[in-house]
């Protein structure tokens, strides 16, 4: 309840908080509020010459190039990208954190060895390592969620390594070490619990990454595939019609960059509320 309050008390957090509850509220009664069936290629949906029907009307948003109402593709859409949003950036925060606090606490050969393949990751453009390893596996939801996670971790092992790096040092767990504690005890309970803002500030900021992404792997042709609408493949069915009809590259484009700077103000916000270093400026 404190961080919710103080979130709201920034401006630019809860402007981010407001579009983040208002986009997944509407992925969430996707099939409710949409109008139409997001597949459905309706015949009124195109004009005489075949060309799609602009916004207004019956059509909130207009169709896309097979009639489609581009208004309930978009809230399926948004059901697609959060899904692969919070799937992989939870498995990529989740591998993070692994790898950060292994290499952290043990140090000495297997923290090394740990560390240099994070490092060896790293050196691979993310962007890049996710088509090669989109385009060798078949791209569905899941295994383009599993892809983003693969090459989002190594940022977050990387912060999580420091802090745990500077927390083996501190008095409490030297303490720990002298009573006989157990490794396991050390790391569950007394290092694990300093690095969840860290790992929530992150997965907060890593899903705007995350969404981006996939919208990225999508428009490329090696992410979600048709019919099954994203963001990204809805923007890479339409890029043709791009001048004859601006409304089907702009609407998905323009949800796209708000929801990424929606998450990126929460997690700058929940960093300045929860970095014990920012406590008490202002």
């Amino acid at each position: 309840m404190r961080v919710l309050k103080e979130l709201c008390r920034q401006p630019a957090g809860l402007f981010g908080l407001v579009i983040v509850v208002t986009v997944v509220a509407m992925a969430i009664v996707a099939p409710w509020l949409a109008p139409f069936d997001p597949d459905n290629q309706m015949f009124d949906g195109l004009t005489l010459e075949g060309a799609p029907i602009p916004p207004g009307g019956q059509f909130l948003l207009g169709t896309d190039t097979l009639g489609r109402d581009l208004f309930s593709r978009l809230l399926f859409g948004a059901r697609t990208s959060l899904i692969i949003g919070l799937v992989a950036n939870g498995v990529a925060v989740t591998i993070g954190l692994f790898v950060g606090v292994m290499a952290g606490y043990l140090r000495g050969w297997a923290g090394s060895l740990l560390m240099r393949f994070t490092d060896l990751m790293m050196a691979f453009p993310a962007l890049l390592l996710a088509i090669v390893l989109a385009a060798i596996l078949k791209p569905s939801l899941w295994i383009v969620a599993m892809v983003i996670a693969l090459v989002n971790w190594v940022q977050v092992a990387r912060i999580v390594y420091t802090e745990t790096r500077a927390l083996v040092e501190r008095d409490f767990i030297m303490a720990e070490r002298a009573l006989g504690a157990g490794h396991a005890r050390i790391v569950v309970l007394h290092i694990l619990p300093h690095l969840v803002p860290t790992a929530i500030v992150w997965g907060t900021l890593g899903i705007a990454t995350t969404v981006l992404l996939e919208a990225t792997l999508s428009f490329l042709g090696v992410g979600v595939q048709p019919p099954q609408p994203s963001w990204g493949n809805i923007i890479f069915e339409s890029q043709s019609y791009f001048q004859a009809a601006p409304w089907l590259v702009f609407f998905p484009g323009a949800v796209i960059l708000l929801t990424a700077l929606a998450f990126n103000l929460v997690g700058d916000a929940l960093r300045d509320i929860l970095d014990p270093t920012q406590r008490g400026r202002g």
